[in-house]
């Protein structure tokens, strides 16, 4: 592109993922480059990510937040890490619900319990639109250390399944069959290849069959909300505003809650700290609270005064 474009011509990538910095690598002119993410269905999702790696022309991000206005989205400024700031987020919740799952509880169920929370759709629902394929790709971009990646916070399921199904070609609503077959003609029929592919990593020394299914849902919740105070911790997001719009703009938060952090001041930071502590003794190490949530609920101190 830089070779048959002229010298000011601003290269913008949509990627889920990819570290713009990365892309930039390549460029004989990094500081035109940005990234601008936008969410899936896009004529209907209303956010905007915008994100400069630590050499874009302050220019460059200005014209780029002034294209998504124009648009029409709600444009958010993140930092460039891995997953930049919501699918960061979807990642641990990803994982956890392939987690729950291959521990015994119903996917159906787990995916109105997430309807019934809110969401306009559930998890697996989510996963078809975009693309099980996809889904892959993000999850490899955000698991290992290093690189702003998220390590521990992304363990809890063997995400193998995930792979296995891409093989098999069940891609999602786009090839027909993902987690539910789309070919039947019927809404939320379950893949009954997918359920088999889901049984055959299922762990056998938990059983979340009998636990009711928002309970089993709020594990999952806890590893988004948890992410959302890292990336606050880690200036992902500039403030708690930021992380709620994002939230609620861009996988489509309950509005009524108000986004992540309003849901953590609404419920008491303690009570947040508490319930992802009984989870950590639980589970491992993935629900440990983040330091910042630690201090908040400490010093009694709400993320909007």
């Amino acid at each position: 592109m830089e070779a048959v474009c002229p010298e000011h011509t601003i290269i913008a990538s949509n990627t889920s993922t990819i570290p713009i910095g990365d892309i930039a690598t390549a460029a004989k002119r990094p500081e035109n480059v940005v990234g601008m993410h936008y969410f899936s269905p896009v004529p209907l999702m209303p956010l905007l990510e915008v994100i400069p790696h630590a050499g874009t022309d302050p220019k460059v991000v200005a014209a780029a937040v002034d294209v998504g206005i124009r648009q029409g989205k709600t444009v958010i400024v993140v930092k460039d890490v891995p997953g930049f700031y919501v699918n960061r987020c979807l990642g641990p919740f990803i994982t956890e619900s392939m987690a729950v799952v291959q521990q015994g509880a119903d996917p159906l169920k787990i995916n109105q319990a997430m309807v019934d929370f809110g969401y306009p759709v559930g998890g697996l629902t989510l996963a078809d639109e975009v693309g099980l394929d996809v889904t892959n790709k993000v999850i490899g971009n955000l698991v290992g250390e290093g690189g702003g990646r998220l390590g521990v916070r992304m363990e809890g399921a063997n995400l193998e399944v995930i792979e296995e199904m891409v093989a098999a070609g069940f891609l999602g609503k786009k090839s027909g069959k993902g987690w539910f077959d789309h070919t039947s003609g019927k809404r939320g029929v379950l893949n009954k290849e997918a359920q088999l592919l889901a049984d055959k990593y299922r762990e056998p020394s938990k059983d979340l069959s009998k636990l009711p299914a928002p309970e089993v849902f709020e594990r999952c919740f806890l590893r988004f909300v948890g992410e959302a105070v890292h990336c606050l911790q880690d200036e992902v997001i500039s403030a708690p505003r930021m992380g709620d719009i994002g939230a609620v703009f861009g996988v489509g938060f309950p509005p009524f809650i108000g986004g992540p952090f309003m849901w953590i001041d609404k419920m008491g930071a303690q009570t947040v700290v508490n319930k992802m502590e009984r989870l950590r003794q639980e589970n491992g190490e993935q629900f440990a609270p983040p330091q910042l949530l630690i201090d908040y609920a400490k010093a009694g101190k709400r993320f909007y005064n």
